[in-house]
């Protein structure tokens, strides 16, 4: 018997060793050293002195060509898990032909934390948390630790290091783990990297790569060009299947407008393919340069109904301390709140920035109604405040510690009162009398709200979770049918999405800020568009629709304040309600 069960292991090791296919490649000219090809020279150095992934140790290789000059900075090459690809001899040949422009290679290996006694425990191995993980922290060590230490390098015939600022001159390259590293630098710093190649990518659940091809898809295109490798024979485990997950990457990457290549096989879980190939990516990732990679045109319906093309975020103002409360007046004239300072600011129709004459009372949230009155939630004295044309303040409401405002054409004023992230929130009801009504308790930092366009649905961030609620608002003014309506995306390092101001379109669509941006969500609370803002010191906290036909969306993200034209106008609570067009189900 046993006997049997040996010549049985033995034949199903040999069906398997037979149905994976023997991978030969043949050889890129550009991967085989030549002579008369000047050679780049390789130096190494240790880098223990992380302060983004603390008590860390790595290794890092740098490649310098042998055309590079000191006094012209050069194009760079990043790559996850050293040397790979035979990357040497290809910058040598391509550079010498012309085929790339003069790029230093910096080759880095992941970090780990030594063990204090070697031969009783193991290192700490870094690899998965630094390389599988999105957010930003990767593109962080490179841009802010480790390039600033190689630049303090010279040759071994005294050049100094100098590397190209421009993410146009920047490329980043990986295998496996370190594929998914550098497509997520690329992806949280397009500033900084925009070209990417990537073999064998880890585009699964290791630590939430999977959400890729959705996030593609939802997206504001960015300017990255990527080049994408795999074989039909790589893992299927327990995390997914990398072929598939590599092909629906790249259908993601096409949809979504990018400036994406590919190359299939049949091979497995190795760089046996990606080393074959890596001078053909290396051709194309810089083909056409120094022209810049550019944004391309999504298929997203959301994106193109709302995104005026080449347009960006232009800043309005900055220099604040954390602002807030962005309303607009029938004019179209947009008004914001400096918090801390009690400030507030006006932009005319002309685009200039002016501060009001007045103690705004630390008001965060503002609005204005179908009165002409410009209403504010004033923290300081824990008021709901009002201000006439000629800037005559009242009282509208006294004891209330409230977050954000919306005011109904009927008058009736809806405010959140947040209570810290554990405790429950409040949501209040001021009606035209002056009469304080409490319509609903329980939200986790209940934060931003409004109304949709017909003014028959109440829609309340809870900013400690990634849901937006949903009211039907009563006759009387009171709230039913109370609802988890709009879920958010969180992004990796955080725990909930912190979703704050939102606003509607006159189509119905819904803008919610958040810490990954906008995210627009359709009548049924779904995401189908993330517009990405400007980096500052923190998020963007609030927006609305403003200028003269209310297409123009500002934004406040807490020290600066930004604007950008829209195809569709925004919707007024002050105006009479409209009815948009039913959504597709």
């Amino acid at each position: 018997m046993k006997n049997l069960i040996a010549s049985l292991l033995l034949l199903f090791s040999a069906l398997a060793v037979a149905q994976t296919p023997t991978e030969n490649y043949p050889a890129d000219p550009a991967s085989v050293e030549k002579a008369g090809v000047p050679k780049g020279e390789i130096f190494s150095f240790t880098f223990d002195n992380s302060k983004i992934f603390p008590g860390t140790t790595r290794e890092v290789s740098v490649y310098v060509p042998a055309q590079y000059r000191a006094d012209k900075p050069a194009c760079v090459y990043v790559n996850q898990d050293g040397i790979q690809w035979k990357a040497p001899t290809v910058f040598d040949n391509l550079i010498h032909q012309k085929e790339m422009p003069i790029t230093i290679g910096i080759f880095i290996t992941p970090g780990k934390v030594k063990a204090a006694n070697p031969d009783a425990a193991l290192d700490r191995f870094n690899r998965s948390f630094e390389y599988d993980g999105l957010g930003d922290n990767y593109a962080r060590l490179v841009l802010e630790e480790i390039l600033p230490e190689v630049e303090k390098k010279k040759t071994s015939d005294g050049r100094a290091i100098k590397l190209s600022q421009s993410g146009n001159d920047r490329a980043i390259g990986g295998s496996s783990s370190g594929a998914v590293c550098a497509f997520t630098a690329a992806w949280e710093r397009p500033d900084a990297f925009s070209r990417v190649f990537s073999a064998i990518g880890t585009y699964v659940n290791l630590r939430g790569a999977d959400r890729y091809p959705s996030l593609i898809r939802k997206y504001e295109p960015k300017p990255i060009r990527i080049f994408l490798q795999d074989g039909a024979n790589d893992l299927n485990i327990y995390a997914g299947d990398w072929w598939k997950a590599n092909e629906t990457m790249e259908r993601a990457l096409t949809f979504a407008g990018y400036e994406v290549n590919h190359v299939w096989g049949e091979g497995a879980h190795n760089g046996q393919h990606g080393t074959a190939v890596f001078p053909q990516a290396m051709r194309w990732l810089w083909k056409d340069y120094p022209k810049p990679v550019a944004k391309g045109v999504s298929k997203n319906d959301f994106l193109s109904a709302i995104l005026v093309e080449n347009t960006e975020w232009e800043l309005v103002g900055e220099g604040y301390t954390f602002n807030e409360g962005t309303a607009t007046n029938a004019q179209g004239e947009v008004f914001f709140q400096d918090i801390p300072t009690s400030k507030t600011y006006k932009v005319d129709l002309t685009g200039k920035l002016t501060q009001l004459n007045l103690d705004a009372k630390k008001s965060s949230g503002t609005a204005f109604g179908a009165d002409g009155k410009r209403y504010t939630v004033a923290g300081g004295t824990k008021q709901i405040l009002s201000y006439d044309a000629n800037g005559k303040e009242a009282i509208v409401a006294d004891s209330i510690s409230g977050n954000d405002i919306t005011v109904a054409k009927n008058g009736n004023i809806y405010i959140t009162s947040p209570d810290g992230r554990e405790k429950p929130s409040k949501l209040y009801l001021i009606r035209p009398t002056g009469e304080k009504v409490v319509v609903d308790e329980g939200l986790k930092f209940a934060n931003g709200l409004c109304l949709s366009p017909d003014q028959t649905q109440l829609y309340v961030t809870e900013s400690a979770s990634h849901w937006v609620w949903v009211y039907q608002i009563q006759a009387d003014g009171k709230l039913a049918y109370k609802q988890r309506f709009g879920w958010l995306h969180v992004r990796d390092i955080d725990e909930n999405a912190w979703s704050d101001g939102l606003k509607c379109d006159r189509d119905g669509r819904i803008y919610v800020s958040s810490l990954m941006g906008i995210q627009v969500l359709d009548q049924l609370g779904r995401v189908n568009a993330i517009l990405p803002v400007p980096k500052t010191k923190g998020q963007v906290s609030n927006m609305c629709f403003g200028g003269k036909d209310f297409d123009t969306m500002y934004i406040t993200c807490h020290d600066k304040v930004y604007k950008r034209k829209f195809k569709v106008p925004g919707v007024n609570a002050f105006e009479a309600p409209i009815k948009p067009k039913a959504p597709r189900l």
